[in-house]
């Protein structure tokens, strides 16, 4: 067989597309990212119809492109959480709006087998706008996101994403330097908030695209 590996992937995401289904999101998957933004932009996004959109920091999203696609849309009256030019209040102000959306976009930290999506938060609206306030939301997990169960969650978030995106943020926490969390008291702590997703309520609300690629941290 050609491609074991990615057939051994393709495997395991129908398997975790079962799960989550079961738990109320819709679910969709993507050979590689560029198909994940087409699927996105050109069905899942217009079936959708959203009059505003935002976001919430995730590499897999822009890793996709979509966030060069849609920032310029004339469509839509887009939140640019990510605008560079803002001052920290505005950017702070961007972030509250960005809750009442008609959708947000983001990823997630780690999905279980069982089908739960696992998130640890700085500032909070990423895991905000998960649990309430967009009508819909739209989450791009990469095949390296899964793992066991919570407890592998938590290892994968605590041990391995928290200080990449330390290190990627520029950051002056302990785990940035030893690779390792530190259970740090940093005012840069990047480890605030936890969520635990076991559903998407109401059914439908939360939408998920898996990738057959390693994306994000």
């Amino acid at each position: 067989m050609d491609n074991p590996i990615h057939h051994y992937w393709e495997l395991r995401l129908q398997k975790l597309k079962k799960a989550l289904e079961a738990n109320n999101f819709d679910v969709y998957i993507a050979d590689n990212k560029d198909l994940a933004k087409k699927m996105a932009y050109d069905t899942i996004i217009p079936a959708i119809a959203p009059k505003t959109l935002s976001w919430g920091g995730s590499m897999t999203f822009v890793g996709t492109r979509l966030y060069e696609a849609l920032r310029n849309d004339p469509r839509y009256t887009v939140l640019d959480t990510y605008d560079k030019s803002l001052s920290p209040e505005q950017s702070m102000q961007r972030r509250r709006e960005s809750l009442l959306v008609d959708l947000f976009i983001t990823g997630t930290n780690a999905v279980t087998e069982s089908g739960q999506l696992v998130n640890l938060d700085m500032i909070g609206n990423r895991v905000a706008a998960l649990t309430f306030g967009p009508r819909h939301v739209l989450i791009f997990i990469g095949r390296n996101k899964i793992v066991t169960d919570r407890e592998a969650a938590i290892v994968r978030i605590k041990g391995y994403a928290a200080p990449v995106n330390v290190v990627r943020l520029d950051k002056k926490n302990p785990c940035g330097k030893t690779g390792r969390c530190e259970n740090c008291s940093s005012p840069d702590r990047i480890c605030n908030t936890w969520t635990i997703t076991e559903k998407s309520f109401p059914k439908h609300r939360v939408k998920v695209v898996l990738i057959n690629e390693d994306m994000g941290f």
